[in-house]
């Protein structure tokens, strides 16, 4: 009965792509596995928030909110911390409005395919997580994707299309994530308004780590006025559950109308939410020298990359090493973890073929002293691959 099924598995395994879900204990900056502890280089926990028990503890001590909401926010799920929350996000960004979601799928999954239809049209990076895929999918627009970070062939797409369409929407991230590197919010901004386009951005892996608020990649950028719409992730540097978008009330209320994702599933708990509100307002404002540790952490580490000659990406805290085939990965990967570093391999189709890596997601809480070793590591891995790594400079 599940002949097909099994036989697709099998091929994943023959192909290293086969993935599995392991029980893990988290402690701080390490992990456990099976009784085994590593320094986790592997989480989205950019500023060590998730498990730092102070911060918990002083958050629990005053709190008073339900654990369940048991509708969707537009029955009965809804409540005062949901409005405080958005309040909040609209004024720090000086947009009219904000709307919560369940996670950052959810929400780009909602936006893409609530904005959008089949009269449509959509211009998005061809690196875009695949939430936005997805909702694009789902919209039925017509879709270009544009090559990364190449804004000539954009606007050779937009001269092309453009007027063909009702609507256009640009999409980017702003912070890639398994890249390591940044849009360019000027060259957007110009293509944007020069094409009568909305302009979206996710800031998933930038939010609450760049930015003088921490409001992300676009506040560093003095490009948040310019942008339509911003979402942005509680689930990473925030270390609590869900995501926003952020922009102008005519879109935000549409969204609250139109989007599937929101409108059909049930509301976050609001402890997470007051969660959320309770770090953003009393945690990360105390936390810039954290994060100026974590850019100059990250920059002492590409610069020790560079010296092993090693085929890395991106200028930020996510750095990704390239090692080309998915078997090179993971086997560099296991070198990594058999010496007391949790980095797990990124393969395709995540990444595009050939491109397969080993991402070191850096965080406030670890040090230089304590990766140094692993460009040293990679070497020696890469001295014995040199062919399959080739494929992927």
């Amino acid at each position: 009965m599940y002949e097909s099924y099994k036989k697709i598995l099998s091929e994943l395994k023959e192909n290293a792509l086969h993935r599995n879900i392991n029980p893990v204990k988290k402690h701080g900056k390490y992990i456990d596995i099976d009784n085994k502890t590593y320094l986790n280089l592997s989480s989205n926990d950019y500023l060590g928030l998730a498990e730092n028990r102070e911060v918990i503890g002083s958050f629990l001590k005053s709190c008073n909110f339900s654990l369940g909401s048991a509708s969707s926010r537009l029955l009965t799920g809804n409540s005062s911390i949901y409005h405080e929350l958005e309040s909040l996000l609209s004024c720090l960004y000086k947009k009219e409005k904000a709307l919560l979601f369940n996670s950052g799928y959810h929400a780009n999954v909602g936006i893409m395919s609530s904005l959008l239809d089949k009269k449509d049209v959509v211009f998005s990076d061809k690196l875009n997580h695949a939430s936005i895929l997805d909702g694009i999918k789902l919209s039925e627009a017509k879709m270009f994707r544009y090559k990364h970070l190449d804004y000539n062939q954009l606007e050779i797409l937009l001269q092309k299309h453009r007027s063909e369409y009702r609507n256009a929407i640009i999409v980017s991230e702003s912070l890639f994530s398994m890249d390591g590197d940044f849009c360019d919010f000027k060259k957007l901004i110009y293509l944007k308004k020069k094409y009568n386009a909305i302009l979206v951005i996710d800031e998933a892996h930038a939010f609450g780590v760049y930015g003088k608020n921490a409001l992300g990649a676009a506040e560093n950028a003095c490009a948040i006025a310019d942008i339509d719409l911003i979402i942005g992730t509680f689930g990473k540097s925030i270390a609590s559950m869900g995501a926003f978008c952020t922009g102008d009330g005519v879109l935000i209320d549409y969204l609250i109308n139109k989007a599937r994702s929101l409108i059909f599933s049930t509301a976050l708990p609001e402890i997470n939410i007051a969660f959320t509100y309770y770090v953003i307002t009393e945690i990360l404002p105390n936390l810039t020298q954290a994060r100026e540790n974590l850019f100059k952490t990250a920059e002492m580490f590409r610069n020790l990359l560079s010296e092993y000659e090693l085929p890395f990406a991106g200028d930020s805290h996510i750095v990704p090493v390239i090692l080309g085939s998915n078997e090179n990965s993971v086997n560099c990967a296991n070198k990594l973890i058999d010496n007391g570093y949790y980095l797990l391999p990124i393969r395709h189709p995540t990444v595009a073929l050939n491109s397969s890596r080993i991402r070191i997601s850096l965080r406030a809480d670890i040090n230089y002293e304590e990766i140094k070793n692993i460009p040293k590591l990679i070497k020696e891995y890469v001295e014995i691959s040199k062919n399959d790594i080739k494929l992927a400079m």
